[in-house]
């Protein structure tokens, strides 16, 4: 009984995994790849549902196990998705006009791409800048660090993005 709860388990773990990196993939734009992995996902639940359902219906086991492969595969999943699964992002950063000269001459070294936009705010006479940057998911903590330095108060948004044409990615 335990050896079927565990096979359940694993299988669960593996086809919510691939149904989590499916949606990653199908959200980004892709098309075949996302249809691969989703006959591998089918084809594991039905083989992990039909054991659970030819089991012992009496054992509270089963669906525990059931249960926690999907929890456990989700969280696998979503590590996979985010570690392995390379994606475009986009960081506006808000930050004072006068700190803006040594962060740009910074974030150019570093080969990104930046564009700058001056904020005006009614509210407030405190010149502000918005820098507007695209770069690769994996650029990041780099991208972050280079802004926490020059600026630790700088207002950070960062969106994914499904599309870029043309301009500088690193």
């Amino acid at each position: 009984m335990i050896i079927i709860c565990f096979k359940i388990f694993l299988a669960r773990i593996v086809d919510v995994s691939l149904g989590t990196i499916r949606t990653v993939l199908v959200v980004k734009g892709k098309n075949i790849t996302p249809a691969i992995v989703a006959f591998f996902e089918v084809l594991i639940w039905f083989f992990a549902a039909r054991e659970a359902l030819s089991g012992n219906l009496n054992s509270i086991l089963i669906p525990i196990f059931y249960a926690g492969g999907y929890a456990t595969g989700t969280y696998v999943g979503t590590f996979i998705s985010n570690k392995y699964v390379e994606g475009l992002i986009a960081v506006q950063a808000i930050i004072d006009e006068k700190k803006e000269a040594n962060m740009l001459k910074e974030i150019r070294k570093n080969g990104f791409g930046v564009s700058v936009l001056d904020l005006k705010n009614p509210y407030n006479k405190e010149k502000k800048d918005m820098l507007l940057i695209q770069l690769n998911k994996s650029k990041l903590k780099s991208l972050t660090k280079i802004i926490r330095k020059n600026n630790p108060d700088a207002f950070v948004i960062i969106n994914e993005t499904k599309y870029v044409q043309n301009g500088l990615i690193k």
